[in-house]
């Protein structure tokens, strides 16, 4: 993973990203079909409208590097929703699973993102430090959007991709873009669920939450609706919840077209339930390192398929420590660090 620091106003940082692009020659062959075209183009227009200093840092990157900003910013908007649309069939491949636990008096957060092989090397992990805004870290195979992150709040967030009817794409924030802004912009898990009802939301995806309250929820979110997914209890009296790609709440199945198999996405819902639900250890970080490593059933294991788990982390929430394996956990070792924001 590539790791920075951006400080600054959010043209400043956009401009900083530009530059970087620059220096590792970055080249964006962007090519959108017509349909994808419009509806990044009317999602950006939304953009604009709720998070329009999002739109200055890509304006800072496009006019840094000299890219039409209408056609990357629509781009950008496409990720995670429509990007690759084939008759009518999603094929974009992002895995991922998600879960957060209490312990005692901590409140812990972990996360095996699953993603083509090729999409390690431009991974970031990247201290946003926007003036007049939260700071925080954000964790992306992207740029300027994100999979997860944790703000100078505590709030965690991040997202699971689930796979959309295509005529049930409307315009408006994919779930990457829903990372971003819900970080910058809230500080609770209350606060962020506000927001995400205010926000137009582009298509099915999964935001999970949680705060140093011990505050938990998976927000299974459409285009239509928004279900709120309550912890559960384990053996040992604490709550616990995961998500991975799909919707486990049956009134959110019509949304969902993945059928529960997005590369194993009901197994490792099972593994990661069965776990948390036992709850049979005695330290909570070796516990959640070894779900994720695949100690307890099928996680990261990907064999047959060009896929695998580019990042894994975990977030000690209250003792603003991160635990970060640059590959897939089942062979790198956690690197653990303290959170600077």
């Amino acid at each position: 993973m590539v790791h920075l620091d951006l400080e600054g106003t959010h043209y400043e940082i956009g401009q900083e990203l530009g530059n970087f692009f620059q220096e590792q020659e970055t080249t964006f062959p962007i090519k959108l079909n017509k349909w994808q075209k419009e509806r990044g183009v009317e999602s950006l227009q939304l953009l604009e409208k709720f998070f329009p200093e999002a739109v200055d840092e890509i304006k800072g990157i496009t006019e840094t590097i000299n890219y039409d900003y209408e056609l990357f910013g629509a781009w950008l908007m496409t990720m995670g929703c429509c990007l690759i649309m084939r008759e009518n069939h999603n094929v974009e491949v992002r895995g991922c699973t998600a879960f957060c636990f209490t312990d005692n008096d901590k409140i812990y957060y972990g996360r095996d993102n699953d993603l083509p092989p090729y999409l390690k090397e431009v991974s970031k992990s990247i201290y946003y430090r926007p003036i007049g805004k939260n700071s925080f870290l954000l964790n992306t195979s992207s740029f300027t959007n994100g999979e997860e992150g944790i703000n100078e709040h505590g709030l965690v967030v991040a997202m699971t991709f689930v796979v959309p009817y295509k005529e049930k794409v409307k315009a408006g924030f994919n779930s990457v873009f829903l990372v971003r802004y819900l970080l910058e912009n809230c500080s609770t898990v209350q606060e962020s669920i506000e927001a995400l009802r205010k926000l137009p939301i582009a298509s099915g995806c999964n935001i999970i939450l949680t705060d140093k309250s011990k505050e938990m929820i998976v927000a299974e979110c459409t285009s239509f609706e928004i279900n709120l997914r309550q912890p559960e209890t384990n053996a040992k009296g604490e709550r616990f919840i995961v998500t991975v790609n799909h919707f486990t709440s049956p009134k959110m199945q019509k949304y969902d077209r993945s059928k529960q198999n997005l590369y194993s996405s009901k197994v490792r819902y099972e593994t990661a339930y069965k776990a948390l639900e036992k709850a049979d250890y005695d330290n909570a970080i070796s516990y959640a390192k070894n779900l994720l490593s695949g100690k307890y059933g099928f996680m990261c294991q990907y064999r047959k398929v060009k896929f695998e788990t580019i990042w894994s982390t975990i977030f000690d929430i209250k003792d603003s420590k991160m635990y970060l394996a640059e590959g897939s956990p089942e062979f790198m070792d956690y690197n653990e660090s303290m959170l600077r924001i």
